[in-house]
């Protein structure tokens, strides 16, 4: 996996498409697909947080903040625009920030309350896609102005993460 700021590097015009769908109504929104314990998945809205750094996520105690304690795996699913079917995904791997000092950075700059039982999450990206679907919006599906970038990090890019089994 690679960090957001890794993939920003390496796919400037894409990382910025991707961004621009994902805050697009202000805030980061999107769907953030986990995985339950029985293997199936399970979709809730969130608020992604982008810093020069990193991409991450605040998730409070819930199903899917234990779905991403348990298995790291993701997918974040742009909100659909009101003028068009575009779409932006990243799927990779959530893991746990530990580090007080971006936690407490993060948590002020976003006034995280601490009264709320929540933990901080980045997410890095393996896969990358951004679908323009033209004016006649995802039908008809053969729509000649529509078209996709994709992305996927190279190995030396990936990193391991330590997920908590």
């Amino acid at each position: 996996m690679a960090s957001w700021s890794d993939f920003a590097v390496a796919e400037p015009m894409l990382a910025a498409g991707v961004r621009a769908l994902l805050q697009q109504y202000g805030p980061g929104m999107g769907y953030l697909a986990t995985v339950r314990a029985d293997g199936g998945p399970r979709v809730h809205p969130v608020s992604p947080v982008f810093t020069d750094s990193g991409l991450y996520c605040f998730i409070v105690d819930s199903p899917k903040r234990r779905d991403l304690e348990r298995d790291g795996r993701y997918a974040l699913h742009s909100y659909p625009p009101e003028d068009s079917d575009d779409e932006a995904v990243l799927t990779g791997r959530a893991a746990p920030v530990t580090d007080p000092v971006t936690i407490t950075r993060l948590a002020g700059a976003l006034h995280a309350s601490p009264d709320i039982d929540w933990r901080l999450f980045e997410l890095t990206v393996e896969t990358a896609m951004l679908r323009h679907h033209g004016p006649a919006g995802a039908l008809p599906l053969a729509e000649p102005s529509a078209f996709t970038q994709t992305w996927q990090a190279p190995r030396n890019l990936r990193r391991p993460l330590a997920i908590a089994s």
